[in-house]
């Protein structure tokens, strides 16, 4: 086997990827402190051609070097809205239609593998801070929760790699 060049791997252009139809998915970070982490989320976001990301409280916003040092300049093709409170940002897509989803460990979550998404609706997935989470009135006000299966001794996963397994779970064509 060969691995392709990027030349060879027809890629769309950041304007090309602005008029494409997208996934109507848009990713919440609430309150995420590294700013690798944010990087990291646009170009999953990008790779998965998400809607949208929207920054909320000490969630860092581009330019930045240290979020373009893990975008690859994903911060430039992805959409993206800052909000000073989440809690306005969740309102603002439930009036929108969305349905709103925490990704945390809750009484009565969903189990990522067990969620099927519909194709007719839209989704927002919560993520949050690295240390404590999605705060609780945000979970409060979402419409459920999404927990990603864990197997060992840790209790939680990096937040971009969070966002990375539910973008890619809910991008699945069934």
């Amino acid at each position: 086997m060969r691995k392709l060049k990027v030349t060879e791997m027809g890629r769309m252009s950041v304007a090309e990827f602005r008029d494409s139809k997208k996934q109507p998915i848009v990713v919440v970070l609430d309150h995420v402190r590294s700013l690798y982490n944010v990087g990291s989320v646009f170009r999953s976001s990008d790779a998965f051609r998400i809607e949208g990301v929207f920054l909320c409280g000490i969630t860092a916003r581009p330019p930045h070097p240290e979020i373009h040092k893990t975008a690859l300049g994903a911060e430039e093709s992805v959409p993206w809205k800052y909000f000073e409170k989440t809690e306005d940002a969740v309102s603002l897509l439930k009036e929108e239609g969305y349905t709103v989803l925490a990704v945390e460990q809750c009484e009565g979550s969903t189990m990522l593998q067990n969620f099927q998404r519909q194709p007719d609706r839209k989704y927002a997935i919560v993520l949050g801070n690295e240390v404590k989470g999605v705060q609780q009135q945000i979970v409060d006000s979402c419409d459920g929760c999404l927990e990603i299966p864990q197997f060992g001794t840790k209790h939680s996963l990096n937040v971009s790699v969070a966002a990375g397994i539910v973008l890619w779970h809910l991008s699945r064509k069934e």
